[in-house]
């Protein structure tokens, strides 16, 4: 019996991820690699300055460095990155299913992105959602940043401890959320009620704050399947906000009580 096209383009999916590997560069992305038992290594290139300042992150990894002279440096990045001298190929981190990584604390915060694809953008919500306690950011298989090194290195260490998972259909999870007891928000900007007045008497719920691309925002389908739509209450007339930006707000206003 043939296989459906689904099932064989999973399958396909799945022998991909298992060949992907990522570079990861700079001295503070590389560090928090090497120092993060879940990671797996597979090659480090550095000069011998780059050595110096790893050298406990290297014992502790226990990966041999190949060291260059700083002139001989090549490793497959993209031109203008500033690798300080230090890059290290890995796998990509497996944090699991959206259920094993949503439950947290007793009022979590997860982050879900529809089509950020810049990876700095995405960097920098890992960032902001590691410091203010966020469970986990969500994103897409398809039109979102997947694991860089440009993506870690903006995260300065973020990715290592911050859950990142992507998902085949954000509208599926948006619902499985919903199901798990997640009051989902969604911002847009036209939206009659702040994240304020929509959490306000449910803070001691699990919220999940959905926040789309610069420029087009939300889809249709992601704001039909919200439980509401909100704003951030700003002063009128000055534009819109950076989604990293937008996103280290949202997380602030929605908090769980302390």
């Amino acid at each position: 019996m043939k296989k459906p096209k689904w099932v064989v383009q999973k399958e396909q999916d799945k022998k991909m991820q298992g060949r992907e590997t990522v570079w990861l560069f700079g001295l503070h992305a590389v560090r928090d690699a090497l120092m993060n038992p879940h990671r797996e290594k597979l090659r480090l290139i550095v000069t011998l300055n780059a050595q110096n300042k790893l050298a406990d992150a290297i014992e502790a990894s226990e990966v041999k460095p190949e060291v260059v002279e700083p002139r001989k440096f090549a490793a497959p990045l993209d031109p203008g990155s500033v690798h300080q001298g230090a890059v290290l190929e890995v796998k990509p981190l497996e944090w699991g299913r959206l259920e094993d990584v949503c439950i947290g604390p007793a009022a979590p915060r997860v982050v879900l992105l529809d089509r950020v694809t810049d990876p700095h953008n995405v960097g920098a919500i890992l960032r902001s959602a590691e410091v203010l306690g966020a469970s986990a950011v969500v994103g897409t298989r398809h039109h979102s940043a997947p694991e860089t090194g440009a993506l870690a290195k903006t995260a300065s260490g973020a990715l290592e401890r911050q859950p990142y998972i992507r998902v085949r259909n954000l509208s599926d999870a948006i619902i499985e959320l919903q199901k798990m007891g997640y009051l989902v928000l969604g911002l847009d900007g036209d939206a009659t009620q702040t994240i304020e007045q929509a959490v306000d008497g449910k803070r001691d719920r699990a919220v999940a704050l959905v926040l789309g691309a610069e420029g087009p925002g939300l889809r249709a389908k992601t704001k039909d399947t919200v439980d509401a739509l909100v704003r951030i209450d700003a002063a009128g007339g000055f534009g819109s906000l950076n989604v990293s930006n937008a996103a280290a707000i949202a997380l602030y206003a929605s908090k769980a009580p302390t």
